[in-house]
């Protein structure tokens, strides 16, 4: 690989695969996947500059399924991984099993229904009520019944927390202390469309205080392995300051997330989740990302995502010391249970470079310097693109620089270190990932 010397890839000719997406997820997913034995060709639509230098960038939109399906039959792809929700939320994996000459391709990802997890708020929240899953207290809120939630944010205590109930990438949360604002904003987001249709329904929930996980499992929608834990940082400044963003770098393993504490996340909420979708006939295979607020050392949903998190999977992927491709192949052939799942016990740390200006406006096209003195880390591309000028920005959040160590502190000051070394006009970082779970933070940065 151009970028670092620290992972190396191995192949041999066996099976052709074909990621959707574009991202840091899309590239870590890309890097791990390269490594397998069973790898022939590996292709990502539509990628970005770090993806083309393990596999082969192919421009389709995810969400032009006819296009994709095409490539697909043409390349004798067998098995294509869903980055992204949108695709999956828009029925990808239904429209690949409609057809009959697609009947030999696995989708790595949900059909329709079961991406409604993540898809919809409102759907989500009933399914964990029904079926007993730890969650926060909640009412849901249309043009019809708006007076019903005026009258339910009367009855709750401040901070008052209002969620769109469709994908708003990732903006359509918020947390407010103030009633009559809160008032405001929940009018605003169902009578005039704040956040267009997602917010056509507003789920009003209770604020819970703890602290956050993501917990993934992979499923075949009978039996599931829980992969390494993470924990992400979304605010844009230093001591989760600012606006949300989509995710300004993570670490792994989360200290707070012990066996104790998974095994009561897998008993009361990953057990009862794939028991729940087999009940309610939903055919689910692929990742389940389960958002879990630790609330004094017991767990609640906070959020269901269909598909892996970003840039948690920045942090993942590289302690998955099993071969991801021989995983995709339980799911595609119902044997996930006969697969073993091992993970490297040594930590890693994820720091994402933004753009200046980000996540509010910020431009793209800025030539990224410094590559080729980045050793110690993988830098995997969020946002970029190859030019003749080199590599450039090409999204909000540009790469996220990821590094082992023994602990947090090392694997941070690896990352770090690394990114002393890169360089491009406005490049912005938060200084302090990591920093709530080290009790004396020592690293300095150059810059």
């Amino acid at each position: 690989m151009r970028h670092g010397t620290l992972f190396l890839c191995q192949k041999s000719k066996e099976m052709n695969v074909l990621i959707i997406g574009s991202g840091g997820r899309e590239h870590a997913i890309a890097w791990k996947l390269a490594q397998s034995s069973q790898m022939k060709d590996l292709y990502i639509a539509p990628g970005n500059a770090g993806t083309s230098e393990v596999g082969i960038n192919v421009d389709i939109s995810p969400l032009d399924f006819k296009k994709m399906a095409s490539f697909a039959l043409e390349k004798n792809v067998k098995i294509i991984v869903v980055g992204p929700e949108a695709p999956l939320v828009a029925g990808i994996h239904d429209y690949f099993e409609a057809r009959e000459d697609l009947a030999g391709i696995s989708i790595i990802g949900p059909k329709k229904e079961g991406a409604q997890l993540e898809g919809s708020k409102d759907f989500s929240k009933k399914f964990m009520k029904k079926f007993n899953i730890p969650t926060a207290k909640y009412f849901t809120v249309t043009p019809e019944n708006l007076d019903a939630g005026f009258e339910y944010l009367d009855k709750m205590v401040a901070p008052y927390v209002l969620k769109a109930d469709g994908l708003a990438g990732g903006k359509g949360v918020l947390i407010l202390d103030d009633l009559a604002l809160a008032k405001q904003e929940l009018k605003s987001m169902v009578k005039d469309a704040k956040f267009g249709e997602a917010s056509s329904k507003v789920v009003i929930e209770q604020f819970l205080d703890g602290i956050e996980v993501s917990v993934f499992v992979i499923t075949d929608g009978k039996s599931y392995k829980i992969l390494p834990a993470a924990k992400d940082y979304k605010r844009i400044g230093e001591g989760d300051t600012g606006l949300n963003t989509g995710g300004m770098g993570a670490v792994s393993p989360v200290p707070f997330a012990n066996r104790e504490f998974i095994d009561k996340v897998d008993n009361q909420v990953i057990i009862p989740t794939i028991k729940g979708l087999r009940a309610e006939g939903i055919d689910y295979s692929g990742f389940i990302f389960f958002g879990i607020i630790n609330v004094k050392g017991d767990p609640y949903v906070i959020e269901y995502n269909c598909r892996l998190g970003d840039p948690e999977t920045e942090v993942v992927m590289p302690r998955l010391k099993s071969d991801l491709l021989e995983l995709f192949d339980g799911i595609a052939t119902g044997t996930l249970s006969e697969r073993d799942v091992h993970f490297d016990p040594r930590t890693t740390a994820t720091v994402m470079l933004v753009a200046g200006g980000y996540p509010e406006k910020y431009e793209k096209g800025a030539v990224i310097s410094g590559f080729e003195n980045v050793l110690k880390s993988v830098p995997f591309h969020a946002g970029t693109t190859e030019t003749k000028e080199g590599i450039i920005t090409n999204g909000g959040r540009v790469l996220a620089v990821t590094s082992f160590g023994k602990d947090i502190e090392s694997a941070l000051k690896n990352s770090y270190e690394s990114i002393d070394e890169l360089s491009f006009q406005g490049m912005n970082f938060r200084k302090d990932i990591g920093f709530d779970l080290i009790k004396k933070p020592k690293i300095v940065m150059k810059k």
